[in-house]
């Protein structure tokens, strides 16, 4: 490892694949290699997983690409540029800004201008934390059901003396 590792590109998911099979020839380490060198330094990457993401063209998550680059021995900014580059292929591109609007024209002095409204949010996907509740709260409700059906929640015990019971 005397030259400089390769860097990542920022084009699209299959360059950054291949990049980062250029990174694991740079390094010159096996899969089981890769997979004791990333424990060493603290993350978890098995080398099926290892040898899966380098033998597709689909962009993989984070956590491997940091697990990747940590155990093929880049460190520092070098491997935030990896994490970084993996980032802005999953985002796409940065919208462009469009130009300030020109301020509206003042027609009497007595007229002030109102600000403008805030641009309506793009539509946003659930997240997968609301969904994961959403299916803890129907679970949990359904668990409370099958329970409460079938008497769990109510007590065995008999009564043997209320105060509307008579004596004998």
């Amino acid at each position: 490892m005397t030259t400089a590792p390769p860097t990542p590109p920022d084009t699209d998911a299959a360059a950054f694949v291949a990049a980062l099979r250029r990174l694991k020839a740079w390094s010159g380490l096996s899969y089981r290699r890769l997979e004791r060198r990333a424990a060493d330094a603290g993350h978890c990457l098995p080398y099926s997983t290892a040898a899966t993401m380098l033998g597709r063209d689909r962009l993989p998550r984070a956590e491997l690409v940091a697990a990747f680059v940590a155990a093929c021995g880049v460190r520092g900014d070098m491997a935030q540029a990896w994490l970084d580059a993996r980032t802005g292929i999953a985002c796409g591109p940065a919208p462009a800004l469009a130009p300030p609007a020109a301020a509206p024209a003042v027609i009497a002095v007595s007229a002030v201008a109102a600000p403008a409204a805030p641009a309506a949010p793009a539509r946003v996907r659930p997240s997968r934390t609301r969904w994961a509740l959403a299916g803890a709260a129907a679970l949990v409700t359904v668990l409370l059901a099958g329970a409460t059906a079938s008497g769990a929640l109510t007590d065995d015990e008999e009564v043997g003396v209320t105060r509307t019971s008579v004596r004998l």
